[in-house]
């Protein structure tokens, strides 16, 4: 058996997306998107969003349209956009769907409930939102293969940080410090 530095997965070069290829060479830190409570929670891994200071500050989100999370926010109209760190890329993987979960991707971690939706207990900053306009029926609309959402930020939370879980080109990096 050889093990190889590459992905096992990925395309030839000729094969590749170069507008996907230049988005990943952006990097982002990742963060993970939670609505509804109960039962009906959905979380979604999300490293292409936003944030826009103002008065309101608003949380722009690319979603994947067939996501259960789109699904819960826009039911709802709010959620808790938290960012990840180091520590949590398993976590990650498992809301991305790239890692198996057993019971259910929220039996992972410990999870407290706010009145946005479930927050990790562990998360060292995230933020309360709402839609920015929830008389939209749409609650959003499609950008790419994704879907567009608007949100106001109602409360954030900030706690010390100690490495940012950063995705760029396909992996999980450490930022320089």
């Amino acid at each position: 058996m050889t093990i190889h530095s590459e992905h096992p997965f990925l395309a030839a070069e000729a094969d590749r997306d170069p507008v996907r290829r230049l988005r990943g060479r952006l990097g982002a830190t990742v963060s993970l998107w939670t609505a509804g409570a109960g039962a009906e929670r959905a979380g979604l891994t999300v490293s292409s969003y936003l944030i826009a200071p103002g008065e309101p500050a608003h949380i722009l989100g690319l979603l994947q349209p067939e996501s259960t999370l789109l699904e819960r926010l826009l039911d709802t109209g709010t959620a808790v956009v938290q960012l990840l760190e180091w520590r949590d890329r398993e976590l990650a993987d498992v809301f991305a769907g790239l890692f198996p979960a057993p019971g259910g991707a929220f039996r992972r971690g410990t999870w407290e409930q706010s009145e946005w939706g479930p927050v990790l207990a562990t998360a060292s900053a995230w933020a309360g939102v709402r839609l920015a306009d929830p008389a939209d029926s749409a609650g959003h609309r499609a950008v790419g293969w994704s879907d567009l959402v608007d949100t106001v930020i109602e409360s954030v939370v900030i706690g010390e940080q100690d490495q940012p879980l950063v995705h760029r080109r396909g992996r999980y990096v450490r930022p320089a410090t």
